[in-house]
């Protein structure tokens, strides 16, 4: 397990290593940079401009920029805003605990929503509860999550006003109820999409799982139902929805874009998206970087609960 997890280590870095090239070496060729977006193109002279871009040290090649912006990161700082001047790790450690809130709720919603009526729709296949949430899962797969979000602020909000949308995020250890009400909805959201993908991928391996040969024996033994679903086939099927938790929580990272911006967030989406509206690049590769290295981090112990789940996979 050692040798594994060093050798997942060692590769993950340099997964983190190209992310990061390709970050900086593209920004470089959008049509505008932060300094032409702060000074503006139009009010400030071409000397204003380079004069600028020298105090940044933009006017460099990007090579240099990002050989000199890795040793920094390999000393703990991930530098400044060209926009704001706010030093980038501050602004990640005052906003990952709400990207890794609707997170880890979105992800809550999805797994008790979709794993458990899975199970059921599997136990009671072509029963009138398996139609019903077979055409709910499609409904919520089709239904894309900022529309959602729409609906849940149109009707929760604006209508019965039970939750609020906008305002400052209270902080959980203060004030649990203000936060989690705070947090229903872009949750909800995300989770109600994630929830049908789950139900499907559970059900369809349930349902391959239990005409197995080792099912039909824990029949024949006289095993209760619920014995035999929850001991002897869940732990089964649960593996493929391991894998599909892999991608859906990079999606849910992915999605906290929008959703963040909707019910304005302010989390590392809300923050990453207005890095790329003023091309501050320094923010954005700083953002990449906290991300991709979330994501590796998933993928390490997801693999880890292979294991767990299949002692017979190796290494």
């Amino acid at each position: 397990m050692a040798q594994y997890l060093i050798k997942r280590l060692s590769l993950s870095l340099f997964v983190i290593l190209g992310v990061s090239m390709i970050a900086s070496f593209s920004i470089h060729f959008l049509p505008a940079d932060a300094v032409d977006l702060a000074v503006g193109i139009t009010d400030s002279s071409p000397e204003v401009i380079a004069a600028k871009k020298h105090q940044l040290g933009l006017d460099r090649p990007p090579l240099e920029q990002y050989l000199d912006w890795m040793v920094q990161v390999l000393h703990g700082d991930l530098g400044k805003s060209l926009q704001t001047y706010e030093n980038v790790n501050d602004m990640i450690s005052q906003r990952l605990p709400v990207t890794l809130e609707f997170t880890i709720l979105s992800t809550i919603i999805a797994v008790s929503i979709g794993v458990l009526s899975g199970i059921i729709a599997a136990v009671k296949q072509y029963s009138i509860a398996d139609k019903i949430a077979t055409i709910m899962s499609l409904i919520g797969v089709s239904m894309p999550s900022f529309w959602l979000a729409t609906l849940l602020i149109l009707i929760f909000s604006v209508n019965l006003k039970w939750l609020p949308v906008g305002g400052p995020l209270p902080k959980f250890s203060e004030d649990q109820i203000g936060n989690l009400k705070r947090m229903f909805m872009p949750a909800l959201s995300r989770g109600l999409h994630s929830a049908a993908i789950y139900f499907r991928f559970t059900r369809s391996s349930m349902l391959e799982v239990v005409r197995q040969n080792y099912i039909v024996t824990a029949r024949s033994k006289g095993l209760t139902e619920f014995r035999i679903f929850v001991v002897h086939a869940l732990k089964n099927a649960l593996i493929p929805v391991v894998t599909l938790s892999s991608m859906q929580i990079a999606a849910m990272l992915g999605g906290s874009f929008i959703l963040e911006t909707i019910f304005s967030l302010p989390g590392l989406g809300r923050t990453t998206l207005n890095a790329i509206m003023q091309r501050d690049f320094i923010v954005l590769q700083g953002m990449l970087l906290v991300y991709t290295s979330i994501v590796i981090i998933i993928n390490l112990v997801l693999d880890i609960v292979y294991l767990w789940l299949d002692p017979r996979m190796e290494l």
